[in-house]
């Protein structure tokens, strides 16, 4: 059999921003109504109990007040190439997935000239000028789309080595009025990814996406706070949560399905999924949807491994850090051994979807 070039992940890193959130840090907040812009009249104890018992979320982490997104992409970065054991000089590309660029203390406006990669090589100190930079914005999806990109670069022979990276700051982008702000948070996860000749198929198989922009761009977006009393013109990250589940719930298993079809294999030769963590009620309702077109009713115990209760949704960085934290031994009872076919797989604004099919 000849050998065939793959794209192969030999190491993973991530960064979790120092301050730990609870729930309770959103008692003194006052929230708005998005549609009447009205203060909601709930306690904010019942309004934080209802949030709790629909994504599971308990805590998350936010950045030091002098990080910046490209600060905790290069943190993510550096750790991965520990893991890898290989120089940053070697990197053939960086690609960075994010949403809002950099964004400082006290000011939501973002900062992305120069793009994010340009400023992590920076910080990184990489003097190679043939390590090209690469952007990705594609809402939550924004790794795997990187990934994907990265599949690209290495299948076409010009590059052999490169890193993604997914990172975002939320917790400066998010409404202290709306309820919804209490789902995002801040992280960095990255991925080596490295070009292998192997007779049998290994790394990246397949990887299958979707796109609904012309009816479903509105259901994540930027817009002015809910509360009508705010001063200036500053935009924030506005959902429409439940068109949004509904879109998920009804569209991710069959790209899911797709990716897995794609690389010839069937469900029961699936070990893990690792999907996007929005909102954990979402997430299993997207499995069950999953084992639902493949006329399953059983579910493998543990076969999704979670991590949006203590970190809540860091956008672009949830996948590839959830990937570094159960390699690393660091989510109970979880583990990726070789020769396992995995699922990588995000949803999110654009409406984009993208679904990885790996083997270990």
């Amino acid at each position: 059999m000849a050998k065939e070039v793959y794209t192969r992940i030999i190491g993973t890193g991530s960064y979790l921003p120092p301050q730990q959130v609870k729930n309770t840090h959103f008692l003194g907040n006052e929230f708005y109504d998005a549609a009447s812009k009205q203060l909601i009249d709930k306690p904010n104890e019942e309004i934080i109990r209802k949030f709790h018992e629909i994504t599971n979320i308990e805590e998350r982490r936010y950045v030091g007040e002098n990080q910046v997104t490209s600060d905790i992409a290069a943190f993510a970065i550096e750790d991965a190439c520990q893991t890898a054991g290989i120089s940053k000089e070697s990197l053939d590309f960086i690609i960075v997935a994010h949403n809002f660029g950099d964004i400082y203390e006290g000011n939501v406006r973002s900062d992305i000239l120069p793009g994010l990669a340009n400023k992590v090589k920076m910080k990184l100190k990489i003097e190679n000028p043939s390590s090209i930079c690469h952007d990705v914005i594609s809402g939550c999806p924004g790794w795997t789309q990187g990934m994907i990109v990265a599949d690209a670069f290495i299948k076409s022979g010009f590059m052999k080595r490169g890193v993604v990276v997914g990172a975002d700051v939320l917790s400066r982008i998010s409404d202290p009025h709306d309820r919804d702000s209490m789902i995002y948070a801040d992280g960095a996860g990255a991925t080596i990814v490295e070009a292998v000749e192997s007779e049998e198929p290994t790394g990246i198989l397949s990887h299958a996406s979707r796109s609904d922009s012309v009816s479903h761009a509105h259901l994540l977006t930027l817009g002015p706070s809910n509360n009508p009393n705010m001063q200036g013109d500053e935009l924030w990250v506005k959902m429409a949560g439940h068109k949004l589940y509904i879109y998920a719930i009804k569209n991710v298993p069959g790209v899911v399905k797709d990716s897995i079809e794609k690389a010839g294999l069937e469900l029961a030769d699936i070990k893990k999924v690792l999907i996007h963590q929005a909102n954990e009620k979402m997430d299993e309702a997207i499995l069950s949807g999953l084992f639902k077109l493949y006329g399953e009713k059983n579910i493998p115990e543990g076969i999704m491994p979670m991590s949006i209760r203590d970190l809540g949704n860091s956008s672009t960085a949830t996948v590839p850090t959830l990937l570094d934290l159960v390699l690393k031994g660091k989510i109970d009872d979880q583990e990726i051994n070789s020769g396992d076919y995995i699922v990588l797989c995000s949803v999110g604004a654009g409406m984009n979807i993208n679904s990885i099919v790996y083997k270990w």
